[in-house]
């Protein structure tokens, strides 16, 4: 069962409801995130496999495969965005489980709620409208919180990181997949050039965006600590352990902290 909802607000008669967690207003950098990705939404699925080549699906297992298997689990996937993490996490909580896949962008989550039904599991997975900085939640109330391509996006980064501590269980793990930094130099340069040349371009052209995302992810992906940076900040936030691993040659890495 998932937590009794506040404000209950469904955005259309049919399908798993999306629920709204009130939220504050954010900073610059989060309302001009959030009018990006509203503006792509329905591209998103598609670009991410043309822009990854595919690889995404890969990473994405990866770090579903990293939650541990618990019986009647309750699992977060923050900055659900479409749903992916949502869905490969379902089935690792048991058959009395359930995940929420929370997101600030509600476009975003509409398009994941729709494969959620497409699958008939809207009675394992509920789609919430949340901000990772003021979570709703009660403390400890999950037994993992993973995150895929967010949370580079927040405003406060180190604030995501107290909320997500406080609403896990003792115990509890946090899995976050981000971009990260290629460790070969020669990795290091060809990415450099796919994601500010060649990114941009193909981006834009499939979504027909003019809002700015496909310039603005490469800039965020580099101004983004890397992994040793990224590490001490989640021991820094108050978890007990925290790792990584990377996946292609470090141009995405999993870090695994445990409460």
């Amino acid at each position: 069962m998932s937590p009794p909802p506040k404000r209950p607000a469904p955005t259309s008669p049919t399908g798993p409801p999306v629920w709204t967690i009130p939220d504050w207003p954010g900073q610059a950098k989060e309302q001009a995130v959030q009018a990006m990705f509203t503006a792509i939404a329905r591209f998103y699925d598609l670009n991410n496999s043309l822009l990854s080549f595919g690889l995404h699906h890969r990473w994405k297992r990866r770090a579903a495969a990293c939650v541990p298997v618990t019986a009647a689990g309750r699992a977060l996937d923050l900055g659900a965005g479409t749903a992916d993490l949502a869905l490969l996490m379902e089935n690792r909580m048991g058959p009395r489980g359930h995940v929420l896949a929370a997101d600030l962008n509600l476009a975003m989550l509409r398009e994941g709620r729709r494969k959620v039904a497409r699958r008939g599991l809207a009675n394992r997975i509920s789609c919430w409208r949340a901000n990772a900085e003021r979570l709703g939640f009660r403390e400890a109330s999950f037994d993992a919180v993973a995150t895929g391509f967010c949370i580079r996006n927040v405003g406060d980064l180190m604030r995501a990181f107290a909320e997500i501590h406080r609403v896990l269980k003792p115990g509890g793990r946090f899995v976050c997949l981000e971009f990260s930094r290629p460790v070969r130099p020669w990795l290091l340069r060809l990415y450099d050039w796919y994601s500010f040349s060649l990114l941009p371009k193909i981006g834009t052209w499939v979504a027909r965006d003019r809002t700015g995302v496909y310039r603005y992810l490469p800039a965020s992906i580099r101004a983004f600590p890397d992994q040793e940076a990224l590490k001490d900040l989640l021991l820094k936030a108050g978890f007990q352990r925290a790792e990584y691993e990377n996946l292609s040659g470090g141009i995405v890495a999993i870090h695994v902290a445990i409460k």
